[in-house]
Order: C-alpha cells, then structure tokens, then sequence
C-alpha cells in the first residue's frame, strides 16, 4: 500500500517563489502551487488539503482577503493557513494571526524550517480533528448513557406511584392515563401559543415524568381511609386532605439529598397545587386562578377526568362525553376556563385513551378523590 503523502496547496503570484516552494516540499508532500487567491478556490472544489501556504501580497485577492473568505466558508474554515511574507513589522503578523492563520513565516525560508512548521500544524490539526471525533463519541455515550437513566428513573418512578395509587388488590391504569391526558393538553398549549410566559422554562420531558408523583403523599394516608368504599366522614376526608403537604414535604427531602433537579420542581408544584380550585375554594393553599401555577391547573383537569371515568362499587364509570360535561360545569369555579376550552379541543382523543388504556386495569378511586366534584354523586 502506498505511503499516504499530505496535500499542501502552496498560493503565490510570483513563479520562481512556487517554483522554489515546490521543490523544497514534495519530496515529503503532495505539493499544489497556485499563482492566485482566486485559483485557490477552484482548486478547493476538488479537494481538501491537510494546509495553505499563502502570501500575503499578492494582486486582485491579497492573502488577507483569501483568509477572510476561507474562514467565511464552513467547509474551509478549518484547513490551517500559514501566512509566507516578506513583510517583518509586527503588526502584518498581528493582522493575520487575528484573522486565523496559524503561523507567520518570513521570505525567504530555509527548507528545514519550512518542512518543520508543516509538520507541526500537521500533527497539532490531526490531533485535533481526534480530539472533535472523541469529543463527538464521548458526547454520543453520554446521551445513551443519560437516556437509559432516564429510562430507568421513570420506571422506578412509575412503580412508586403505583404502589401509592393501588395500595390495594386492584391494579389499574390511572397514572398511565393521567400522563397522556396531560401530554395532549400541554401539546395543545404548545400548537395555539397559550400562556407562553408560564411553559417557556419547562422541560417537558422531566414535567410529564414528575406528574406520576402527583398523590405520593397517600402513602402515609391509612388503609382504613383510603380504601373505604363509602362516602368518608368529614374528619376522614380532612384526614385524606392532608396527603397534599405530605407529599410536597417528601419531594422537598428528595431535593435536600440530591442536586437541583427541574423533576423534583415539577415533581413538588404538581403534587401541591392539583387539588386547588380557579375559585379559591381549593386546598391546601386555597389559591385563586392565575395563582395557581399552570402545572396544577393542568393536572387538575386530568386527574379529574379520570376520576369521572373510572368505575367504582360506589359509583358508575361516567361516559367520556359525561365527564366532559361535568369538566364544563366546573369552568371558572374549579378549573381555569381558558384550560376548559383547550381541553374541549382535545377530548376526542381524551377518549381515545380511555379506550385504549382502560383494559390495564381498574384504578383504585378513593372515596375522597370524588367527594369534592360533583354532590349529585351521592345518588348515582
């Protein structure tokens, strides 16, 4: 196999200086001598040399000019130039080092130092482009590695959840659901430009992860309360209230023993605010509209919605199109009305997820989860 040889294009309008430079090179290098900037170009289309010699004072394109275009072209931008002058004064060496050359020899040269500085730049641009290559690789791995993270976060995360959710004998799909019911209405925020100033930071991967822990503070609420299938007494639902701040004190020591994280943030502000109320009449903080923020007036359209449509010992499944009335009459007293009508866009395919998603399982709805929407509950 023949011995790879380095291009070098060598640019000079004066013929015995090609000449020369030619000679002292190519015993070592392919050697392409250029009479003019111009022809440098035309000569690039062709190929892509490992370096440019290129004086400086030359007619029509000068090689201050012919450096400008080159690192003006990305496909060029990176071939090391080494200026070749007769000019000594500093500040013609200060100009083209400035505007990207990588060295500044002075006319005339001997060869020996000529073939060193080629040499140099040579191995410095091979090193170089090894460095940008691993760079890329190690870039590439890290990406894998932080999506199987990911990956495995929010499964741990999942079956959190649902241990929480379905603490009980039967298993259901309600976290599943409420994830998709929430993915469409952000999507649909995101395609009509709503409430811009509110989403623009989030990270909507780490949002729809993190509204799995929207009831992680049932885990401390008792059986006897949870699981009761009957209407529970008013100290058993101000018992089952407090799920709220639990859960938001769970995610804060999560916070404590790691780095910041947006998950957690998410996480926190989900599982505080999606019980409150566009009216006030809410809890735990008996916030009023806009003061909620948009993550818990999102949620609280979703996990309402699959209250309504779960079916239970107490309470039959209402219909898609019943739940959707039900999330109506609450516009502008338990849901923020401009949310209502983003979600009436979508509750085609809110349905779709019902019947998709139903045959995971029956989801374990707490007496306290319904208590709160509708009091004609009672009599169905």
């Amino acid at each position: 196999m023949a011995e790879h040889r380095h291009k070098i294009i060598l640019v000079d309008d004066n013929m015995t200086n090609l000449t020369i430079g030619k000679n002292m090179l190519k015993p070592y290098y392919e050697v392409y001598p250029v009479p003019s900037g111009e022809k440098l170009f035309h000569c690039l289309e062709k190929f892509i040399p490992e370096i440019i010699l290129l004086d400086i004072a030359m007619p029509e394109m000068d090689g201050y000019e012919a450096i400008r275009r080159l690192k003006s072209i990305p496909a060029y931008a990176g071939i090391p130039v080494i200026f070749l002058t007769a000019r000594s004064d500093e500040g013609s060496e200060l100009e083209g080092l400035n505007l990207g050359a990588v060295d500044y020899i002075l006319k005339p040269f001997s060869a020996p130092l000529l073939r060193k500085r080629i040499e140099t730049h040579i191995l410095l641009a091979a090193q170089t482009k090894q460095l940008r290559r691993q760079n890329a690789s190690l870039q590439t791995t890290v990406r894998e590695k932080s999506k199987r993270l990911a990956e495995m976060e929010n499964a741990v995360i999942g079956i959190v959840a649902e241990l929480v959710e379905f603490r009980d004998s039967v298993t259901g799909g309600h976290v599943l659901r409420t994830q998709h019911y929430l993915e469409l209405l952000i999507e649909k925020l995101l395609e009509e430009n709503i409430y811009v100033e509110e989403f623009s930071g989030w990270n909507l991967d780490f949002l729809l992860t993190s509204a799995q822990l929207h009831d992680v503070g049932k885990i401390a609420i008792s059986d006897t309360i949870l699981n009761k299938p009957a209407k529970l007494t008013n100290e058993e639902f101000e018992t089952m209230k407090t799920h709220v701040l639990i859960g938001v004190n769970a995610i804060e020591r999560m916070e404590e023993r790691t780095a910041e994280h947006e998950f957690l943030r998410h996480a926190k502000v989900i599982a505080g605010t999606h019980h409150e109320k566009w009216d006030g009449t809410g809890y735990p903080y008996g916030l009023r509209q806009k003061n909620i923020p948009l993550e818990g007036r999102l949620m609280a359209i979703a996990d309402v919605y699959d209250a309504l449509i779960s079916e239970r010992p107490y309470k039959r499944a209402f219909s898609p199109s019943e739940a959707e009335d039900i999330i109506e009459e609450g516009r502008g007293r338990h849901f923020d009305p401009t949310l209502v009508d983003l979600f009436h866009k979508v509750s085609g395919q809110f349905a779709e997820i019902v019947a998709l998603y139903r045959d995971a399982g029956k989801t374990p709805l707490y007496a306290a989860d319904i208590a709160e929407y509708r009091p004609v509950w009672a009599e169905v």
